[in-house]
């Protein structure tokens, strides 16, 4: 990537952090309707491994992994 190309979706590093946490409050908000008793830390925690795995799963789409 050039560095005009990192600049400006740099740019956007606020609006990935905002969209990120609105992603793992999603699901936490669904395993608090499903799952009784829930451990909320230990949720946002396999939240995360997910969205990682996902992650890396576009990566390899792309051929970037």
């Amino acid at each position: 990537m050039t560095d005009i190309q990192e600049l400006e979706i740099g740019r956007y590093r606020d609006k990935l952090d905002e969209d990120v946490k609105k992603l793992v409050d999603k699901y936490l908000s669904i395993a608090d309707w499903d799952i009784p008793e829930n451990d909320e830390k230990r949720t946002v925690e396999i939240i995360l491994r997910q969205i990682r795995k996902s992650l890396d799963d576009v990566a390899r789409e792309w051929k970037l992994a």
